[in-house]
């Protein structure tokens, strides 16, 4: 997700995020099995990059999606919009 494309709607970047989550767990059980596997590291790490940078564009855009990722020194804004599993912060 490179700086000069527009961001994607939230519903997109949620889906993106859960898809990236869900690669990496997988990359993360074969690599406890096969740990120099180098070709299965890099693409760890690759997919690893493209999640955070998602987490980061939704924090930025939309909010923290957990409360750990508020950064604020004015307002906990982890309250402030519904639950991103709620059906109303995914529409």
């Amino acid at each position: 997700m490179a700086n000069n494309r527009s961001v994607p709607s939230r519903t997109n970047l949620m889906k993106a995020i859960q898809m990236y989550s869900f690669y990496i767990y997988d990359l993360n059980l074969y690599l406890d099995s096969h740990p120099k596997d180098k070709k299965a590291l890099a693409k760890f790490n690759e997919i690893n990059w493209k999640l955070k940078e998602a987490v980061r564009l939704f924090n930025e855009k939309y909010g923290p999606i957990t409360a750990d990722q508020n950064l604020s020194e004015n307002n906990f804004y982890w309250v402030d919009d519904p639950w991103p599993w709620e059906r109303g912060a995914n529409q």
